[in-house]
């Protein structure tokens, strides 16, 4: 219908317009002008409940090795700090969606479709830099950490691949649909473990650990990304590998990832992204240099809502992956060495972690 055209007609605009254009736009810019080129079609959908954010599930603690089992407003509480990458309003998203993973159909339609991108992309890069060699299992002898890993949908390939893999996530509901789904491919046993807690748990608990860090879909949620890099190279030993894949910051980004995905279209629940949160590549290259990484690759992706695909592109106006390499000189994070003087003086960290050596 005329809508529709409408549309087809405003986003071939946007992405002529768009292409190319990075964090140096405005940070209200595409609310302006965004929202009153496309009111008449996404307001409605807009101005509907969100009953995926106002759903509270309790659940048990985000630390499955912390002391008692408060509900799921405590386990919030306990992500309020500056120096935390856990966003508790995202946690309340996603704990609204934690038994809808496996559904290649439902919310996350569009992750599993990325499979078919991210697994090739981390175990080719892998093997490049890498001597290792293994017929079958080409990942084998590689040690694996997914970040965000939500019900397992990445860590699962990985560790069929012969990595072994740690899938961590800060809300044990997501860890525990995780669980559940690897039980029935008995091939995953000893090669895929989850835990549930935070990346700078991780860090308190695992330096130089990993031989590569994915965080996919997931630097668009965190509360402070400068502590999640930070974190990141912390746990990789020195030389090794970090994949993002991400949202870029432009005008694009707004009009595909969140008013066309979220609002027309539904690929996602709507909510799921605010646009304050996407990343440029070139800012967050400035990230990764600052602890220590060389950015090797930045590729862009793109996803077709008609036949539910992703495909490689040379534009990264709306979706992109990045590899990262850690220097081969390691320095001590400002952020585990204070985090190691609170746990030894303060009584709030007294807690122990579900992230310990010997779950590694």
């Amino acid at each position: 219908g005329a809508p529709a055209m409408a549309m087809h007609r405003a986003l071939l605009q946007l992405r002529s317009a768009g292409r190319g254009l990075c964090s140096r736009l405005p940070l209200r810019f595409p609310e302006r002008r965004l929202r009153a080129a496309f009111w008449g079609w996404a307001a409605a959908a807009a101005a509907r409940p969100r009953a995926s954010r106002e759903r509270q599930v309790p659940g048990s603690n985000v630390c499955s090795y912390a002391q008692g089992a408060p509900g799921y407003a405590d386990a919030s509480r306990r992500y309020t700090s500056s120096k935390t990458t856990v966003d508790p309003d995202e946690m309340k998203t996603f704990q609204a969606l934690s038994q809808k993973w496996w559904d290649s159909d439902g919310e996350f339609a569009a992750l599993h479709a990325l499979n078919d991108l991210r697994v090739p992309f981390i175990r080719d890069t892998l093997l490049t830099y890498s001597e290792k060699m293994h017929l079958g299992h080409p990942l084998q002898g590689f040690r694996i950490l997914d970040v965000g890993c939500g019900g397992g949908l990445l860590s699962e390939p990985l560790g069929r691949l012969g990595a072994v893999v740690v899938g961590i996530d800060p809300l044990e509901d997501n860890i525990r649909t995780a669980k559940l789904h690897q039980l029935f491919d008995p091939v995953l046993k000893g090669q895929v473990e989850y835990t549930a807690c935070s990346l700078e748990e991780m860090a308190m608990e695992a330096t130089n650990t990993f031989d590569a860090v994915v965080a996919s879909e997931v630097v668009e949620h965190v509360n402070n990304l400068e502590i999640f890099i930070t974190c990141a190279a912390q746990v990789l030993k020195p030389e090794g590998s970090l994949f993002i894949t991400t949202i870029n910051k432009t005008i694009l980004s707004y009009a595909m990832a969140i008013v066309a995905a979220e609002y027309v279209l539904r690929i996602v629940p709507s909510g799921t992204h605010e646009w304050e949160k996407f990343i440029s590549p070139e800012e967050l290259e400035k990230y990764l240099a600052s602890s220590g990484f060389t950015v090797e690759a930045v590729n862009g992706m793109l996803f077709n809502p008609i036949f539910g695909t992703w495909s490689w592109i040379n534009d990264c106006s709306v979706n992109y992956a990045l590899h990262a390499v850690k220097s081969k000189v390691a320095e001590q994070s400002d952020f585990v060495s204070e985090s190691s003087n609170g746990k030894d003086n303060g009584s709030d960290q007294s807690e122990s972690s579900s992230c310990s050596k010997d779950k590694l």
